[in-house]
């Protein structure tokens, strides 16, 4: 019977392997934000008019990128305790023959709509990088033709 709860464990686990690569992947991307934090901090008390206005502009932005990763990377994290939640329900009901079905599919439930809700969050914040990355139409000039 173990085997068979070993082989139940087996797709939570695999859930568990996708959100470390998930938070991997926010986790580079909230180091590069907080760089780019830091160099617009510096550039704040060095700038006036329009630049300085630019550079508000977008430690705003910055600003809103880590809040929202913050969030998301807190979500994944539960998600993971509710997997690893999950996987100890299998064990421990296979162990002292308790029925935790339910529980456990509750845990799996909620740690897959954390998850959800954490790429929700994700998309959140690419699309924020792209609303702050797009180049001013003057710069593109769109009236020539080359």
């Amino acid at each position: 019977m173990i085997a068979q709860t070993i082989q139940l464990a087996l797709a939570p686990v695999f859930v568990m392997v996708a959100i470390g690569s998930i938070l991997a992947t926010l986790s580079m991307r909230l180091g590069r934000i907080v760089d780019r934090s830091r160099e617009m901090q510096a550039l704040h008390g060095k700038t006036e008019g329009v630049e300085h206005d630019m550079v508000v502009s977008e430690i705003r932005s910055l600003d809103r990128r880590i809040a929202v990763i913050g969030r998301a990377i807190l979500l994944l994290v539960l998600s993971g305790l509710s997997i690893g939640t999950t996987v100890v329900l299998l064990f421990v009901e296979e162990i002292i023959r308790v029925d935790l079905q339910q529980l456990a599919a509750g845990t799996f439930i909620l740690a897959i709509g954390l998850l959800m809700i954490a790429l929700l969050l994700f998309l959140m914040e690419t699309r924020e990088a792209s609303r702050a990355l797009r180049i001013p139409r003057e710069l593109l000039e769109l009236h020539r033709k080359l």
